[in-house]
């Protein structure tokens, strides 16, 4: 007989070690915070250690085993060493046993309920990968406001997707600019997805092509040149960079009673300043939900080396 209670639609979240397990079980907490119907799987590679599954199975979070992705021809991410887990992000795409994956970051949190993304119109799997609503994402922000020097050299304010909406907020809160818009880049950090092995047997194809070794930005490079034009883009609020909130970024269409989901990209992350505020208000935010996570797991008797509060 067939499992009636086993969800076909989840939440997913990447780990390979511990590094952002503070961010994954905050995300959990904020998930459950928010009342959303459906559970977060966590997809762990080979790399992730004893005491983080320890973690997981004390706390009853899902989770389910997934290959290391790498591309053939190997990217130097030296700068950026956190892209080299990237490409396992694509494996939300073959996991044909759920009809509806939502991935998002581990250093993300959910300040209001954004269940609408389990049924937001995406291509079927019966399409194949071939037509126009295949993923839906938010766009990158290619302002690189941190003038990184590594960074490609057409990342700038005016090539980048919410620039154009400056002159219409009210619009960006509801409406993702069209996909081809500026560089026409999607971030991996939330992607909406219907499994399909025919689109993931692309994915895995374009993996063994050289030109992997041009994709400065892993994951989202490849979806933006494999599937160029052909995403669904999502307002910011599903996925609002905390860079965006930056004065003289963003912050024309950044509004916080509007933001559904803060993506905590660069760093520090918020959990790398213990013991000291930050200057940025976003990372303080993290803390006081951490801060209630950490309460409500010595309410119910969880109690491990997890439970920091970073203040």
């Amino acid at each position: 007989m067939p499992d009636t209670t086993a969800p076909t639609k989840v939440w997913t979240t990447l780990i390979t070690n511990n590094a952002y397990l503070p961010g994954l079980l905050t995300l959990e907490y904020s998930l459950r915070k928010t009342n959303s119907k459906y559970p977060l799987l966590v997809l762990y590679t080979d790399s992730f250690p004893a005491d983080g599954h320890a973690a997981l199975d004390e706390r009853q979070i899902m989770k389910k085993r997934v290959p290391y992705l790498v591309p053939s021809v190997r990217k130097d991410f030296t700068n950026d060493p956190r892209f080299y887990d990237c490409w396992s992000k694509l494996t939300p795409f073959s996991l044909l046993e759920y009809e509806r994956v939502v991935q998002l970051d581990s250093d993300m949190v959910v300040f209001q309920n954004m269940d609408e993304l389990m049924d937001l119109e995406l291509d079927s799997p019966a399409l194949k990968g071939s037509g126009n609503r295949v993923f839906a994402a938010s766009h990158a922000c290619v302002c690189n406001p941190l003038k990184k020097p590594h960074y490609p050299k057409d990342w700038i304010s005016s090539n980048c997707a919410f620039t154009s909406q400056h002159p219409t907020p009210d619009q960006a809160q509801t409406t993702g600019a069209p996909s081809t818009t500026g560089l026409g880049i999607p971030n991996g950090g939330l992607q909406v997805v219907n499994p399909s092995q025919t689109t993931y047997n692309k994915i895995i194809a374009q993996l063994a092509e050289s030109s992997t070794a041009n994709y400065d930005f892993a994951d989202q490079s490849l979806l933006s040149d494999v599937f160029h034009g052909r995403w669904v883009p999502l307002p910011y609020i599903y996925n609002a960079l905390k860079t965006l909130r930056w004065k003289g970024v963003h912050d024309a269409i950044w509004r916080d009673e509007n933001v559904k989901n803060v993506h905590y990209i660069l760093s520090p992350k918020p959990w790398d300043e213990v013991g000291e505020e930050s200057n940025d208000v976003t990372h303080e935010w993290w803390k006081d939900l951490n801060a209630e996570r950490v309460r409500e797991e010595l309410g119910r008797g969880v109690q491990d080396g997890f439970q920091v509060t970073y203040r």
